[in-house]
C-alpha cells in the first residue's frame, strides 16, 4: 500500500491553515439552532472540520440516540453559510447511503463499531469507489490488530484519505481518566504506519474539560496532527456527555495555548544521533545481562528438577519484588517501571524453570 502525508486530505487541511488539524463541535446534533450556532463560533476559531453526531451508539436503551437524518440537513446548513466541512460518525451501510446524499464531507468510525470487523468491512465495502476521507476512533479495548485491521480494511478499498482518533481505552482500574490513554498503543501504531495522521480525542480520553488542555498538549509533544474536542454552547445542558464537553470560548482559550513544537537543525540532529547510539550500546548491556540472567535461572531450575521442588517459591518473589523497586528508587528509576518490568522478568524465569524441570528445554 503505498500512501503519503502530503497527499492525505487531513494533512493538507493542517497544512493549509500551518497548525493542528482541529475537528470539533458538539457530542450530538440536538436541533438545527444548536448546531448552526455552535459552528458559527467555531468558524470564528479557525476549526478545521465541524463534527456533531447523529446516530449515538448509547450503551442502554431509552437515552438520547441521536436525531438521525434530520442531523443531516442540519449538517448541510453549516456547509452552505459557513463552508465548513462537516463529520458525522457512521456505523451502519445505510448510515454512509445517507451522509453521501448529504454530501457530509469526512466520516469517522467510533470506538463500539471499530471492535467488530464484521461491520468495519460492511462500512468499507459501503464506501468502495467513494473518495470520502475517514477517521477510525481505535476499538474500546487496548488492542492494536483490531486498530490497524480496521484501517487496513478501508484502504484494501481503495480508500486513501483515512486517519486515526486516539480516543482511550476501557479499563476496569480505577483512573482519574475516562477512558486510559495508553499512549504506546498510538506510538506502536504510528511506527506501523509513518504516514497514517493520528489525531486525538481528548474528551472521550479525560472525560472532564480540565483533562482537554493537558493530553491535547501530550498528543501534539508526541507529534500527533490534531485534536478532536467536543464543544457545545451550553454543556450542562447537553442532551449526550454533558461532562466532558466544552463551550467555544473555552476551545479558543485552550487552542491560544497550546505549543506546536519545532522541527529539529541540524545539530539538534548530530546531538540525537550521539545520544541514541550510546543508548543502543546500554540496551545490549542490558540484553547481555538478560541473558547471564536467564543461565543462571537455568541451573537453577536444574537444581530444582534434582532436588523434585516445585518452581514457584512465592517468598523468593516477593523479596525480588520489593528489593528491585527499592534499588529503582535509590537510583532515580520509576519504580512503578521496575515492578512492571520485573513481572515480565518474572513470567519469563517461571516459563524457563518450567521447561527444564519438565524435561522440554533438553528435548528441544
Amino acid at each position: 500500500m503505498e500512501h503519503s502525508k502530503q497527499n492525505n486530505y487531513f494533512h493538507q487541511l493542517s497544512k493549509l491553515r500551518r497548525k493542528p488539524l482541529t475537528v470539533a463541535g458538539p457530542c450530538s446534533a440536538e436541533s438545527c439552532d444548536q448546531v448552526l450556532e455552535t459552528a458559527r463560533q467555531l468558524k470564528d476559531l479557525q476549526v478545521d472540520i465541524f463534527r456533531a453526531g447523529v446516530w449515538k451508539p448509547r450503551s442502554k436503551p431509552g437515552t438520547f440516540e441521536g436525531v438521525g437524518a434530520e442531523g443531516m440537513q442540519w449538517l448541510q446548513e453549516v456547509r452552505q453559510e459557513l463552508g465548513m466541512p462537516v463529520a458525522t460518525e457512521v456505523a451502519r451501510p445505510h448510515h454512509i447511503e445517507t451522509a453521501l446524499k448529504h454530501n457530509i464531507d469526512v466520516l469517522w468510525i467510533g470506538a463500539r463499531t471499530t471492535v467488530n470487523p464484521f461491520a468495519v468491512q460492511e462500512l468499507a465495502d459501503a464506501l468502495r469507489g467513494t473518495n470520502v476521507p475517514v477517521m477510525v476512533k481505535n476499538p474500546v479495548n487496548p488492542d492494536l490488530s483490531l486498530w490497524a485491521g480496521a484501517i487496513e480494511r478501508l484502504w484494501a478499498v481503495g480508500l486513501k484519505d483515512v486517519a486515526a482518533i486516539h480516543r482511550g481505552f476501557s479499563s476496569y482500574e480505577p483512573s482519574e481518566y475516562r477512558n486510559q490513554p495508553l499512549w504506546q498503543i498510538p506510538i506502536q501504531l504510528k511506527g506501523q504506519y509513518p504516514f497514517l495522521p493520528v489525531i486525538v480525542d481528548p474528551s472521550h480520553i479525560g472525560g472532564k474539560p480540565e483533562f482537554i488542555f493537558p493530553i491535547s498538549q501530550k498528543a501534539l509533544d508526541l507529534d500527533f496532527e490534531g485534536m478532536m474536542i467536543e464543544t457545545h454552547p451550553n454543556p450542562a445542558q447537553a442532551l449526550s456527555d454533558a461532562e466532558q464537553q466544552i463551550t467555544p470560548q473555552v476551545l479558543g482559550d485552550i487552542l491560544a495555548k497550546l505549543q506546536v513544537r519545532s522541527l529539529p537543525d541540524q545539530a539538534f540532529i548530530s546531538r540525537t544521533e550521539e545520544l541514541r547510539q550510546k543508548i543502543d550500546r546500554a540496551d545490549r548491556e542490558i540484553i547481555e545481562a538478560l541473558a547471564r540472567r536467564i543461565r543462571l535461572v537455568e541451573q537453577i531450575g536444574e537444581d530444582k528438577k534434582q532436588n523434585n521442588i516445585a518452581v514457584l517459591q512465592p517468598e523468593r518473589w516477593k523479596s525480588i519484588f520489593d528489593t528491585r523497586k527499592e534499588w529503582a528508587r535509590q537510583m532515580q528509576v520509576n519504580s512503578k517501571f521496575a515492578a512492571e518490568l520485573y513481572e515480565l522478568i518474572h513470567l519469563e524465569s517461571i516459563r524457563v524453570q518450567t521447561e527444564v524441570v519438565s524435561g522440554k528445554k533438553e528435548e528441544e
